[in-house]
């Protein structure tokens, strides 16, 4: 089974490829810890990026116990989305987690897991929500364009056999209905309508913690990121950060974002400019990145107490004071400068980009012997 689409959309996810990552990931955590008091933690977003490294280093750092929710197709025509095989994988990893595959906007999905967390786990510890989703019902869709005026800027493409190549993009700025419409998929109003649910039905522990996972990164890319409909969206999830606190004061919570690094994840590569950006501060940084499962364990130890909150100014967790680094930031613009056709090979790392964007679908995992068949048709965990 070989992977077939083209640029950034593969249609087809590799199963074995796709359980080895969820086992390779486990792997790296070594033994669980052993808490004083088990914790019960929803995910909604758990199935790729940051939200599978967040539910993989809780089950195998902390032992959570509790729900993740991910939405992914099952398997048809066609092979499963990656995310349905890699819930596989991460619900062989405990049976105290369950997962749902369903539109976690949809109120359906939020009776569903509550009534399941009552009947289950009694009460909550944790919230983490995890959602870079394209659009929330037929009303709304988010868009990933400037703000008040259209940005140029440098971007890779890859053909359909993976060659990179430097191409220029511009991208004409966002309506002000494209810009609501984006803030209302992934800004903090579903997340709040979460907490709000969650607290009507009793369903949190006190001293409950919720963080959003979120996203800063380098002035590089501000024009199309932090300052254009998705950082519209990042930063209205910090709004609500400040109003889920002063709403969780009676069970002695708090809400926070979590700024987390770069890294290449299925939302990241749809971003222009991204794909190239990251493939430098690869170049500049090499092994010293700190992936997403790194950042997890980081994440959890400050949730569960085992390390100090790095807070900023603002009071949001940083995890990404190693890719905002003056000196990191400073070595990437320089490439940024000095970037051409004919040298981008030597300046950016797009061999180590392309084999973490196959991953995404299960493909060049080391150790997967892709001539092996391999049974696609395998049902959601129960």
């Amino acid at each position: 089974m070989s992977p077939s689409g083209r640029g950034f959309l593969l249609i087809d996810a590799h199963p074995a490829g796709c359980f080895r990552t969820v086992a390779d990931l486990r792997e790296q955590l070594g033994e669980t810890r052993t808490p004083e008091r088990r914790r019960t933690a929803l995910v909604i977003g758990s199935s790729a990026g940051y939200g599978l490294a967040a539910t993989v280093a809780g089950l195998a750092r902390y032992g959570i116990e509790g729900v993740g929710i991910a939405f992914e197709r099952p398997p048809g025509r066609r092979t499963a989305t990656a995310g349905w095989y890699r819930t596989i994988a991460t619900a062989a990893l405990s049976p105290s987690f369950t997962f749902l595959n369903a539109d976690a906007f949809a109120d359906t999905t939020k009776q569903q897991a509550l009534d399941l967390i009552a009947d289950r786990f009694g009460r909550l510890d944790h919230l983490i929500y995890s959602v870079a989703a394209p659009r929330r019902g037929p009303t709304y869709q988010s868009v990933i364009k400037p703000l008040g005026a259209e940005h140029t800027t440098r971007t890779l493409e890859f053909d359909r056999d993976g060659v990179a190549e430097l191409r220029e993009v511009t991208v004409t700025p966002a309506t002000d209905d494209e810009a609501a419409a984006t803030v209302k998929v992934m800004g903090g109003e579903d997340w709040s309508w979460w907490v709000a649910a969650l607290q009507s039905r009793g369903l949190l522990h006190d001293g409950f913690t919720t963080v959003a996972l979120s996203y800063i990164g380098s002035r590089l890319t501000s024009a199309i990121y932090r300052d254009g409909t998705i950082g519209a969206a990042k930063v209205d999830l910090e709004n609500t950060a400040a109003a889920l606190t002063k709403q969780l004061a009676a069970v002695g919570g708090r809400a926070f974002t979590s700024v987390n690094g770069a890294a290449v994840t299925q939302a990241s590569t749809a971003i222009p400019g991204i794909a190239l950006y990251v493939s430098l501060l690869r170049g500049v940084l090499g092994e010293r990145m700190v992936s997403p499962l790194e950042q997890s364990v980081q994440l959890w130890d400050q949730l569960t107490g085992a390390a100090p909150l790095d807070l900023d100014p603002e009071g949001r967790i940083r995890l990404d004071r190693w890719e905002l680094d003056p000196a990191v930031q400073a070595a990437v613009a320089d490439r940024w400068s000095a970037l051409t056709p004919a040298n981008v090979d030597q300046l950016a790392d797009i061999p180590w980009f392309r084999g973490q964007f196959r991953a995404l679908y299960g493909f060049d995992i080391p150790g997967v012997d892709y001539t092996v068949p391999v049974e696609t048709d395998q049902p959601w965990p129960a």
